[in-house]
């Protein structure tokens, strides 16, 4: 296998995986809400004392940030297309 071909072969590992991520991400409960009960939850844990830092906070932000772009990214898309596009390209 030529270093090209091992390249390719690593890429197609990579989308496959990712693939295999958003369709199990899809149907493990209502991904669109997610950033909304990432709100909720950061919500009454900053009303805590231990929610009360900036590191945390930081992360926080970070992954509600992250849910609204997978949404973002997705929602142009039935929950159907996305499993049959993932599905296609776990087979790559």
């Amino acid at each position: 296998m030529t270093t090209q071909n091992e390249n390719n072969a690593s890429e197609n590992k990579v989308i496959a995986s990712l693939s295999k991520f958003v369709s199990d991400i899809c149907f493990d409960g209502d991904f669109r809400n997610h950033p909304e009960y990432l709100n909720e939850i950061f919500e009454h844990l900053l009303e805590t004392e231990p929610g009360n830092s900036l590191p945390l906070r930081i992360k926080m932000l970070s992954c509600i940030r992250t849910s609204k772009m997978l949404v973002k990214a997705l929602e142009p898309f039935t929950d159907e297309e996305i499993h049959k596009a993932c599905t296609e390209n776990r087979n790559y």
